[in-house]
């Protein structure tokens, strides 16, 4: 019995765990189309998403991927698929999102001979290269499950990150016997498959023993211990094995800007990432986890001279120069910090911090937040609003850079950024990517009306597949950050940063989405209560003036004087 590539790819997605793949259809995709219809037909458990436009279908795989443990999926056709599939994958590289893009391309005996076929690209592979961190290319359709098993490996080895796999036409169309293992007969056992030449690359090693043991001895001879999270931790579903380190050491825990909810906001060792620049000064050993522990302007995080500085990373590029340190671990975070704890021998003193500095250094981050206004009375409306298990997917907006270091996170995963990538337009399409993925808690997308104008189209997608998320749309008519350099750094030379939005309200309806407007705090957290309590997708525009720079409390500094 044979099958063809197309077919083999979708029983190998249903092997690997694949419950949902966004896309946009085209013709060099129709063999898979139609593998999945019947896939599906027959009772097979993958549902098909489709997408008003392959940046929007990305972006929902993305944050798909960055939530679950199931492979987040995106199937793109070659050329401008592919080329509008790219900033999700910039955006995966950044946060460490294993997604996966499977993208189609020309059949194999036109590739590369530039004869202007449909879609062609000079070089798609190597695009797909410099955004993933694997791609191949499947040259028969007895590849392809192979291909598939190694790519979904890869991108949850070590720092998770997106891998592609190029599919051309042909390949799909053709057929093939596979093996009953989802691999084909006399295939090579998946440690040692090599791929178009591509080695295996090894896993993450186990923490090195004698590395560990040097850093819990260094914890527990530490007068003023402190742990510094980045998105690593929650890359690697670390928060409870943190927690327990923190209780364990009596050390308080700097969470970056990536790493919301890697410990509860509201546990009594827990310190915004505003807190870095002044407790970070004052510890002696500092265990840095998961972060890159570089500051905006690229260099290291200020430490205390003759402090020990401790990194642990999955990414050995995150172990040097600009950073120095007495101690580096290679190593996955969760099982890092569960080695170290076992590791860890009766401390020979308990720690200086104390229950009231704490409380003055978070004290002290709320006073600095709260003078931001009237940013904080709107990131107060969404927290009070959002339950603690939903989700808030956080765009480029005034508003949502203040959420950045503002906004308590009590559960990890569930504060979403582009990360160091700050790709605007994100938000909408991958608060969709993790509604579908969890339909029964509640998602929240913060926008502004430039960067919402990025991906609205879809909302055609949320109303079609009921997706219930709730999109916020904070409106002054401008590229308001863009607007407010131009004001401030080049003397109100305004040039592209005035923009013409539509209204909201009646575009949401436009498109069977409930639309409502909400012109104040109190307004938006009953509006965003009262559509978090409905099914279906809604819209909430919130007109809004300029606001004051947020910038200089994210770069360190004091806050903006306040100019209406």
């Amino acid at each position: 019995m044979t099958h063809t590539g197309a077919e083999l790819l979708v029983r190998q997605l249903e092997q690997e765990g694949v419950r949902h793949v966004f896309g946009v259809p085209g013709v060099q995709l129709d063999h898979v189309l139609d593998a999945l219809a019947r896939a599906r037909a027959a009772g097979g458990p993958i549902e098909y998403v489709s997408a008003r436009h392959e940046q929007g279908a990305a972006h929902m795989a993305e944050a798909y991927a960055r939530t679950t443990d199931r492979p987040g999926v995106c199937l793109v056709v070659p050329g401008p698929g592919v080329l509008n599939a790219l900033p999700a994958l910039a955006t995966g590289y950044a946060c460490s999102s294993p997604l996966l893009c499977l993208a189609a391309d020309i059949p194999s005996a036109l590739s590369g001979r530039g004869l202007g076929m449909l879609h062609e690209l000079p070089d798609q592979e190597g695009m797909l290269a410099s955004v993933t961190t694997w791609s191949a290319r499947a040259r028969g359709p007895d590849a392809i499950p192979r291909l598939l098993r190694e790519a979904v490996r890869r991108s949850r080895t070590g720092r998770p990150r997106p891998v592609a796999v190029t599919l051309p036409a042909d390949v799909l169309a053709a057929s093939a016997a596979p093996g009953t293992d989802g691999q084909l007969d006399g295939a090579a056992p998946e440690t040692d498959v090599q791929l178009d030449g591509l080695a295996p690359e090894p896993a993450v090693p186990e923490p090195d023993a004698g590395t560990v043991a040097d850093i819990a001895s260094a914890l527990r001879d530490a007068r003023r211990p402190l742990l510094y999270v980045g998105g690593g931790v929650l890359a690697a579903r670390a928060g409870d094995a943190l927690t327990a380190l923190a209780e364990e050491l009596d050390a308080p825990v700097v969470t970056s800007r990536n790493a919301g909810g890697a410990i509860p906001a509201h546990h009594r060792l827990a310190l915004p990432a505003l807190a870095g620049p002044s407790v970070l000064p004052t510890a002696d050993v500092v265990l840095v986890v998961g972060s890159r522990f570089v500051s905006p302007r690229g260099t290291a995080l200020p430490t205390a001279p003759g402090a020990t500085v401790i990194l642990v990373n999955a990414d050995p590029a995150d172990l040097g120069p600009p950073r120095r340190a007495g101690l580096t671990l290679c190593a996955d975070a969760g099982t890092a910090l569960e080695a170290v704890r076992a590791a860890l021998p009766p401390r020979a003193r308990r720690g200086e911090w104390s229950a009231e500095e704490l409380s003055e250094v978070r004290a002290g981050c709320a006073r600095r937040v709260a003078a931001v206004e009237p940013q904080w009375s709107y990131v107060r409306a969404l927290r009070e609003a959002i339950p603690d298990d939903g989700f808030l997917v956080n765009e480029l907006t005034q508003v949502g850079y203040l959420a950045a270091v503002g906004y308590p996170v009590h559960h990890p995963g569930t504060f979403l950024t582009p990360g160091y990538q700050g790709t605007l337009g994100y938000g909408y399409p991958s608060a969709l990517g993790v509604k579908t993925a969890h339909p029964d808690r509640a998602v929240v997308s913060v926008n502004g009306d430039g960067g919402f104008c990025f991906n609205l189209q879809e909302l055609a997608t949320a109303r079609r597949y009921g997706i219930g998320v709730v999109a916020v749309v904070f409106n002054d008519n401008a590229y308001g950050n863009v607007r407010r350099i131009q004001s401030d750094e080049f003397a109100g030379r305004f040039i592209g940063s005035d923009l013409t939005s539509p209204d909201f309200v009646r575009l949401a309806e436009s498109f069977g989405v409930p639309g409502v407007r909400a012109d104040s705090p109190g307004a938006l957290a009953g509006a965003l209560k009262e559509a978090l309590g409905e099914p279906g997708p809604s819209v909430i525009e919130v007109p809004v003036g300029e606001m004051p720079s947020v910038w200089p409390l994210l770069l360190g500094g004091a806050p903006g004087s306040v100019r209406d």
